[in-house]
């Protein structure tokens, strides 16, 4: 098991980490995937003292994050940092003309990562963004979303980060059972959805 004792666990994101979280209670985890990691590992491993946070904003982009990392996560002095973000950067180019470029995504990326590593010191762990299908129009949004993917997986090995693949594990998902069981549409996790990315998450830490 990775995560020690008394560690500070600190989610970071979009709506999809946020998951309706209440702004005004740190200890609110929200609906999602950091209520469902916490609660696994917390029955899991009750002799250990472990704090989770989470900080996901709806309608982030990684700029976003940088805009408020000293705040949001710098001051918070988390050991551990886990860090979803990126189909905003992909999405506003198609519903808003505001795309996002590769070299901003990756330069903001790799600053707050720079960060994390030189003000805490703190382990990190990497979730790819994803995408599916639903409706039909999201496929076209791979020629944007594949190379910010590419991206993240070459900051996760740039930073020694633990690394969750979360679009190739949704695409396997997908294969299995309808995509919208699992995003309804193509982006937000269902329940289901939400606990695939908490089961992943874990087993990628050793805590499942």
């Amino acid at each position: 098991m990775l995560i020690e004792d008394n560690a500070v666990v600190l989610f970071q994101g979009d709506s999809v980490t946020d998951a309706g979280r209440d702004y005004n209670n740190d200890d609110d985890l929200g609906l999602g995937y950091p209520t469902m990691v916490a609660s696994w590992f917390s029955a899991a491993y009750p002799a250990k003292h472990v704090r989770f946070i989470n900080k996901g904003v709806s309608g982030n982009r990684v700029k976003d994050l940088k805009e408020r990392w000293t705040r949001d996560c710098i001051n918070l002095k988390p050991t551990w940092v886990s860090i979803l973000i990126g189909i905003n950067d992909c999405w506003r180019r198609y519903d808003s003309d505001d795309p996002t470029s590769v070299e901003r995504f990756e330069s903001d990326y790799r600053y707050i990562l720079q960060q994390v590593k030189t003000q805490l010191n703190a382990n990190l762990i990497i979730c790819e963004p994803f995408v599916l299908p639903v409706p039909e129009d999201r496929a076209k949004w791979r020629e944007d979303l594949d190379p910010k993917i590419h991206v993240v997986r070459r900051l996760a090995r740039e930073f020694h980060a633990i690394f969750v693949p979360l679009d190739g594990i949704f695409a396997q998902a997908a294969a299995q059972r309808e995509p919208n069981f699992w995003l309804p549409d193509g982006v937000h996790p269902s329940p289901a959805g939400h606990a695939l990315i908490a089961q992943s998450w874990l087993r990628a830490a050793e805590a499942l």
